[in-house]
């Protein structure tokens, strides 16, 4: 897997980033939500300069000049409901992809600490041969993109396969590593060291579709 890890070199995306985190601005949902997007903007940007392009004339008023397109045909595919500020970021930049939506939670049988990753909902085009882009904001044990993953399959083979991520936890990259292509391409804002006894990353930042969307029963 090749690791992209953007907070490496400060940019304005450390003060998205510190704002996510912070719960005094958590408490303005329509800010974490615009600060997540823009944070997939961000990564968009980023992402957009590994891909394809090539070159064609475009006409101006005054005449013509050459320049350099996009050729990868996009599938953004977003885990609800976490993903959607993401998925929006991503898709201000590649306003010409293709969506899919994947609904996967975890699901605690007994009540503890022990869970698993139900998937129930999957809509998306066919992905075969197709530049698959996998959005989930939190990447904590990394289950959920597995399961994700293993599901999507049966849409075809994606060409080219980039996750993209706000926040991942060392341990979940690392058990993903052993479930994706060698040649996937992991693009993260940050990176914690930490998952607590429940599976959360810290420090994090909480439960993103809760401080995007509100809590769940």
């Amino acid at each position: 897997m090749i690791i992209h890890h953007l907070e490496e070199t400060n940019s304005i995306l450390n003060k998205f980033i510190a704002e996510i985190r912070d719960i005094s601005i958590q408490k303005d949902a329509m800010r974490f939500r615009r600060n997540i997007e823009r944070i997939g903007e961000i990564l968009g940007y980023e992402l957009s300069k590994n891909l394809n392009y090539s070159s064609e004339k475009t006409t101006t008023p005054l005449g013509v000049k050459e320049s350099f397109q996009l050729l990868n045909k996009i599938v953004l595919g977003s885990i609800l409901r976490a993903g959607l500020p993401l998925h929006q970021g991503l898709l201000n930049y590649f306003d010409d992809a293709e969506n899919a939506f994947i609904s996967a939670y975890r699901n605690h049988p007994n009540n503890d600490t022990e869970f698993e990753i139900v998937v129930e909902y999957f809509a998306a085009p066919s992905i075969d041969n197709k530049t698959l882009i996998l959005a989930d904001p939190m990447l904590a044990t990394g289950q959920s993109l597995v399961s994700v993953f293993e599901a999507i399959k049966k849409y075809g083979s994606p060409k080219e396969l980039h996750i993209a991520c706000v926040i991942a936890s060392a341990e979940g990259i690392e058990f993903i590593k052993n479930h994706f292509p060698e040649n996937t391409h992991l693009w993260i804002a940050a990176i914690d060291n930490e998952l607590n006894e429940k599976g959360y990353i810290v420090p994090g930042l909480g439960d993103a579709g809760d401080l995007a969307f509100g809590a769940k029963l």
